[in-house]
């Protein structure tokens, strides 16, 4: 892929002995959405949290926009312009919905900018305007998810990766969060990288789509591509063929095996 903000190259991470990534390389281009899909513990997270420093490669190499970012530190990563979004959403519980927005534009001092974006976030989720006095710990696990992407908006990210951001809500609110997801790229040109298990809903976000197993990269293209997969619709779509063609598929090996 040319052009690309985001250039991983070959990276391996290690939680201590174990490696967690195996040479994965990966590209995002300037206002694209790209996705990574797999299985619980196939390394999304720790590819993520490799690109925004809370983890090390011990090889390979994470460029953004030119750069060697790969043993930075967070907040620098931060501050260059890629916010992270973790699974799990980690607000501040104790603080306000305000106090938590305002946490996320900590190292700017643009007042007038940082109530726009403020305003901003608002106009993309109208509940947190209600609830913007309100402690985040009592928010629904929907308000929080909400909370917590647009906490990284007020850093005023270039590439914003998300981690898990449909984990544990409603079919509707899912549909709402993907649907602000989309407005965010197309309206204020974030490139965003998004890794998710809800296969069926991150194709059809994502302009490009990454498959990994087991912390290797073992598939790639295009989601519209990726989507007519027979492979990708069995394991991951679960739609299961049937027939005398479907026997056949079940006694062979999956293609990346």
């Amino acid at each position: 892929m040319t052009d690309s903000m985001l250039h991983v190259e070959g990276i391996e991470t290690f939680y201590g002995p174990i490696q967690a990534i195996r040479g994965v390389s990966l590209d995002v281009a300037q206002g694209q959405i790209v996705t990574v899909l797999g299985a619980n513990g196939a390394g999304k997270t720790t590819v993520l949290r490799t690109i925004s420093g809370v983890l090390d490669p011990e090889r390979g190499k994470v460029m953004f926009q030119g750069r060697d970012i790969a043993h930075m530190p967070p907040d620098q990563v931060m501050r260059m312009g890629i916010c992270h979004v973790p699974e799990g959403r980690d607000t501040f519980p104790f603080l306000t919905v305000r106090e938590n927005l305002m946490m996320g534009a900590y190292t700017r001092r643009d007042k007038d900018g940082v109530a726009r974006d403020l305003e901003l976030c608002f106009s993309y989720f109208p509940r947190l305007l209600e609830r913007q006095h309100q402690r985040a710990g009592l928010l629904s696990g929907g308000e929080q998810q909400m909370l917590a992407i647009s906490r990284a908006l007020m850093g005023q990210p270039k590439l914003l990766l998300l981690d898990e951001p449909s984990l544990g809500l409603s079919p509707l609110l899912v549909q709402q969060i993907f649907g602000i997801i989309r407005r965010i790229n197309k309206e204020q040109g974030v490139s965003i990288l998004l890794v998710e298990q809800n296969a069926h809903i991150a194709l059809k976000t994502a302009d490009y789509g990454y498959i990994i197993e087991v912390g290797r990269i073992v598939a790639q293209d295009h989601c519209a591509a990726l989507l007519q997969r027979d492979d990708i619709k069995e394991f991951y779509l679960g739609q299961k063929e049937t027939g005398e063609r479907g026997q056949r598929r079940w006694k062979r090996k999956r293609l990346w095996n």
